[in-house]
């Protein structure tokens, strides 16, 4: 049974880093591409990153060069690693297994950054 538990986020101030976890059971995380979205109040969902099974990865531009995806296989877990926070980063953050549109969703872990 695939499970995919977020945890890590919290309240910064702009300017601020957080890590956010994805702990996966039921399949080997490496074997997979996995991918974290992010859904902002009111608004659609949207793609943040993916690092694929070789180890590659990509970002959207609104992220890129403050965010970095990365995945220890010895603990089957996936992390995104979050800094120079803005308020426009403001959403529930989900991790993925595939892509941006798979079913293997897990509940999402909330950041706000506000000052």
């Amino acid at each position: 049974q695939v499970q995919l538990v977020e945890s890590g986020g919290g309240s910064v101030q702009p300017g601020g880093s957080l890590r956010l976890s994805c702990a996966a059971s039921g399949f080997t995380l490496d074997m997979y591409a996995m991918t974290w979205v992010r859904q902002a109040p009111g608004k659609g969902l949207e793609w943040v990153s993916t690092i694929f099974s070789g180890g590659n990865s990509a970002y959207a531009d609104s992220v890129k060069g403050r965010f970095t995806i990365s995945r220890d296989n010895a603990k089957n877990t996936l992390y995104l690693q979050l800094d120079s926070l803005k308020s426009e980063d403001t959403a529930m953050y989900y991790c993925a297994r595939g892509g941006s549109t798979s079913n293997y969703r897990g509940q999402g872990t909330q950041v706000t950054v506000s000052s």
